[in-house]
């Protein structure tokens, strides 16, 4: 990473170096004044209607995190306010893998994709960008059983293991994403990217741990609602951004259901509107579901399914055995006997941990070429190495000096000169290393003499299994290159002329510039971007404000030829008239 890419502080400084990566400068003054009215749009007709639908956390949460109506946030002064309840914020380049994401949350660190929606999405895009992000979800962690549900979900989420398909998935969502927000972007192209994330979510074949977790954060973290199935509030980031999805979850079309365990099969799909939402009682309710989840996850069961599911996924994995010994790697085979793993088997580089740190001697340049070792009892003996005592061990030969052939319960044999052995700090014995040493089961050879040093595993069962190696360190995780980058907007003198008029106007209303201005600003909007909407709407609030009849009319009658010409913006315009009729009512009523 080239030099420092924000401003730092103790939450951050937390962050192990393979999240650093993905985290880019935020770029404030890359915002044009478009943006900026289009976060203030937003946001004043978010905060008048989810006033009334969202849960007291919403409109609590904005103060608290320093959200303002009138600007995008800059997200490190927003970390001056998050740090106050433990959190902090990063800008990320949109849509980055689910298990990075998850592990910031486990952080308490907020993704924010820090690029903003384009006028023309201004009710909803399927890209993350700052009003999903900084208007949905930093509000909403403020509260503190909400904000230990999401940490909780990162922890456990982080851990879930992926399938291959899940990856490819990940790549068509982000390139949708990009493209849909790209300003050259055509309708064939887009029409495209949709059908490839169709065709992926109609053939995802057995949900993977991932992909279960995914449909459980997409349906409380972004579509939640929350209190009674009849009349809930929104807490869910999608909603509390989408200023068109808020008020449609609210009617009858959209079925409400309890929320359990079962949402978790419930997929979803990016590109439209929610058929259906979960309404959970509480906060407290999230928490007990996902424990729930977490119990049917590898990372809690281990045995023999959990290996399974790490060869599935072809990704760096790990093992923990019963001993606490864990094993890092891409697991590529298992041999079983009567339903459990007795031999499991890794390719390149492998590093073995206890408690989440490499043992001395045993990262990745000792086990460069693969790992493989036998698990489980040994054969007519009721008491497993890892219970011996020293004088047991002594008896079966399992001491340092002694040749010894060891029969396995599955067949597997392990026949070598005993170098020495490593134990945990409960003194159990987790690894005993090998010369001269041969492993198989029947006629197959698993380990030659000639390889060197055999080090062998010890442990009776496998009780965990999940995504990730346990220590970070072990492995070069920072090699991540987007297959595809968000799209810098190419701006026409056209445009760059339109964003000069949001910014005088934007100039007036702050008090930086003379009213009077006003005429001529509308005058060059109608004559050279009359199909724009958003300007002349706030060109009203500013008549109405300095009780300027005659321009109010004015741009009235030029909005009437928009909504004649574009009927789709229709909606957007006249809710923005209502809430400066609001206002200028709410301020007549306080003189």
């Amino acid at each position: 990473m080239e030099g420092q890419a924000y401003q730092s502080n103790p939450v951050l400084d937390k962050l192990p170096a393979h999240l650093k990566q993905f985290i880019k400068p935020q770029h404030y003054e890359d915002y044009s004044p478009i943006d900026q009215a289009v976060w203030r749009y937003v946001m004043c007709k978010n905060v008048d209607y989810l006033s009334k639908v969202a849960h007291g956390s919403y409109l609590e949460g904005l103060r608290k995190t320093g959200i303002s109506i009138e600007r995008i946030p800059d997200m490190y002064g927003m970390n001056r306010i998050l740090k106050e309840i433990g959190w902090a914020a990063v800008a990320v380049d949109g849509f980055i893998p689910p298990s990075a994401f998850m592990e910031f949350q486990a952080y308490n660190v907020l993704v924010i994709a820090s690029d903003i929606r384009q006028l023309k999405h201004i009710e909803y895009t399927p890209a993350p960008d700052i009003i999903h992000e900084g208007a949905g979800h930093a509000p909403i962690i403020a509260n503190p059983e909400y904000a230990e549900y999401l940490r909780r979900f990162g922890e456990i989420g982080s851990k879930a293991i992926s399938s291959a398909h899940d990856y490819e998935m990940y790549e068509a969502i982000r390139h949708l994403s990009i493209i849909k927000e790209a300003p050259n972007t055509t309708e064939k192209e887009i029409e495209e990217a949709e059908k490839r994330v169709d065709m992926l979510q109609r053939d995802m074949g057995e949900p993977s741990e991932m992909a279960l977790i995914r449909n459980l954060h997409w349906w409380t973290v972004e579509y939640g609602l929350i209190g009674d199935l009849d009349k809930p509030q929104i807490y869910g980031a999608g909603l509390l951004s989408s200023i068109g999805e808020s008020a449609w979850c609210m009617t009858e079309e959209v079925t409400k259901i309890p929320y359990t365990l079962a949402a978790a099969y419930q997929d979803f799909d990016i590109t439209k509107p929610q058929p259906q939402l979960y309404v959970t009682p509480d906060f407290a309710h999230l928490s007990s579901v996902l424990e729930e989840f977490a119990n049917t996850m590898a990372v809690r069961k281990g045995g023999l399914q959990g290996v399974h599911k790490l060869i599935g996924s072809r990704a760096l994995g790990t093992v923990e055995l019963s001993t606490g010994l864990q094993i890092s790697g891409v697991f590529t085979e298992v041999l079983e006997d009567e339903g459990k793993p007795v031999y499991i088997q890794t390719r390149g580089k492998t590093a073995l941990s206890y408690r989440e740190k490499e043992l001395v001697g045993h990262g990745t340049a000792s086990h460069a070429d693969g790992y493989g070792s036998p698990v489980g009892k040994l054969k007519g003996i009721n008491l497993a190495i890892e219970d011996m005592s020293p004088r047991d061990l002594k008896a079966y030969d399992i001491y340092e000096g002694e040749r010894v052939t060891l029969l396995f319960e599955g067949g597997i044999e392990v026949s070598g000169n005993i170098i020495t052995g490593t134990r945990n700090l409960q003194g159990k014995i987790i690894l005993v290393s090998f010369e001269n040493c041969a492993v198989r089961q029947g006629e197959r050879l698993l380990f030659r003499p000639e390889w060197g040093v055999y080090d062998m595993a010890v442990g009776k069962e496998v009780v965990s299994a999940f995504a990730g190696p346990a220590d970070t360190s072990s492995f070069d995780l920072i090699s991540h290159v987007p297959s595809e980058k968000t799209q810098p907007k190419e701006k026409s003198k056209a445009v760059k002329n339109l964003e000069n008029l949001y910014k005088k106007v934007r100039e007036i209303r702050e008090g930086k510039s003379e009213a009077d201005k006003l005429y001529d600003i509308f005058e060059q909007l109608k004559k050279s971007h009359s199909e724009d909407w958003l300007l002349p709407v706030e060109l009203c609030e500013l008549a109405v404000g300095r009780n300027d009849e005659s321009l109010l009319l004015n741009i009235k009658a030029h909005l009437h030829q928009i909504k004649s010409n574009q009927p789709q913006v229709e909606r957007l315009i006249d809710d923005g008239l209502s809430l400066i009729e609001l206002q200028a009512s709410i301020t007549e009523d306080n003189r």
